[in-house]
């Protein structure tokens, strides 16, 4: 089957966290939305239907997990990714960033140190902090537009009693599908010094031609049982708003212990849409992921070809993966609030305002490819308009 990723919809006035915020969030109602990480694609037409049948049968109660939806899960990670995994390993939650969340809870302590490697994925600030945990930055090093992880400085941390260290593999924003022998020295340095890995692996499937994403637990038996790897089918389906996760934890006691948290906060019990959705999107999308995949990059071709004619100034951090840039607009104006006036009072476009994921983002704008390709043209013409006219604040 074909899929049309150029199919218009409009998805105004269906409750959008990205389409019907605009006036209140960048404060004009006909921004063109370019920011948060879902998509403008339908999902595939069997994950629909599915759903659609579940939805028909009228009654919403308490639901279970099949052998079925387990199958769903383990087949696609060995098609996939080549990982072999066992049923009882896979746990659950109502997505990624809670379960990143229960894991700092579950097994650190209040003023405990977690590493995270910025610039990074906003959440995990938030689930450190909010916890009361302390951030510790393993800033990652930008060289020659690639970003590349501090070792030197990331076993300092793990020697100074660091206890977690969240990995966000595909990395958010930065782009990067880390190579094996990264991970296995990020294995090497946390089995050291006892550092629990916790795996945010949620953007695996979204992985651009000649990179191959290697789940962190795949690498040994001894990673994996000091590892949790989070994913769902929400990033790469477009099925974020079904709130459902899974989590892998080869090791039985830190299973135990995570799932005995679960039922404290009486979160245990599935999501009946949720269940359907990862099951059909596994067992079915294969063909709308490799299609959306070549889309994808067609985006992120076109994005830098634009850039290079008409935005020189800005440099583009070319992703191998995710579908999300990221925008070295450090040549316009360092200050958050510039790039800010910039995008939506000028150009009428809301890309994400790099500070949010960390200091190293100021400057920086992140911009969602997962969107038909006239919009992305039309909402980087329209910056680039702005960006070019003499009316641009000087840093």
């Amino acid at each position: 089957m074909k899929y049309d990723f150029d199919k218009i919809i409009d998805r105004t006035g269906t409750a959008s966290y990205k389409w019907d915020q605009s006036e209140k969030l960048f404060g004009r109602p006909d921004i063109l939305p370019l920011w948060v990480a879902d998509m403008d694609f339908e999902a595939p037409k069997e994950v629909v239907e599915a759903i659609t049948r579940r939805a028909e049968q009228g009654i919403y109660g308490y639901t279970v997990r099949t052998q079925s939806f387990y199958d769903a899960i383990i087949g696609w990670l060995s098609r996939r990714h080549g990982w072999t995994i066992e049923q009882d390993w896979i746990s659950s939650s109502p997505g990624v960033v809670p379960a990143l969340s229960l894991m700092v809870l579950a097994f650190t302590e209040p003023g405990d140190g977690i590493i995270l490697q910025s610039p990074v994925y906003y959440p995990f600030y938030d689930v450190i902090k909010a916890n009361g945990r302390n951030v510790v930055d393993n800033a990652l090093i930008l060289k020659d537009g690639q970003y590349t992880i501090n070792f030197d400085l990331l076993e300092q941390q793990a020697k100074d009693g660091a206890k977690m260290l969240l990995l966000c593999s595909p990395h958010n924003p930065g782009g990067r599908v880390w190579k094996r022998e990264e991970l296995v020295r990020i294995g090497e340095i946390c089995t050291k010094y006892g550092l629990l890995v916790v795996a945010d692996e949620i953007h695996h499937d979204l992985v651009f031609s000649g990179y191959k994403h290697v789940p962190y637990a795949s690498l040994s038996d001894e990673f994996a049982q000091n590892s949790v790897t989070c994913i769902a089918p929400s990033k790469t389906f477009n099925l974020a708003g079904l709130q459902a996760a899974s989590v892998i934890i080869p090791n039985e006691e830190i299973r135990r212990k995570y799932n005995a948290l679960l039922r404290t906060l009486s979160i245990h019990m599935e999501s009946y849409f949720g269940l359907t959705a990862i099951e059909s999107s596994y067992t079915h999308g294969e063909q709308w992921l490799d299609q959306l995949l070549v889309y994808l990059e067609g985006n992120l071709n076109a994005l830098v070809d634009f850039v290079g004619k008409h935005l020189p100034q800005v440099k583009v951090i070319k992703p191998e993966g995710t579908y999300l840039v990221w925008l070295d607009c450090t040549a316009i104006s360092d200050k958050p609030q510039v790039l800010k006036q910039l995008m939506f009072e000028q150009a009428g476009v809301a890309f994400s305002d790099g500070s949010v994921f960390g200091k190293q983002g100021e400057g920086y704008l992140r911009i969602n490819l997962a969107c038909r390709r006239s919009l992305l043209v039309e909402a980087l013409e329209k910056f680039a308009s702005a960006a070019n006219s003499a009316t641009v604040s000087s840093k």
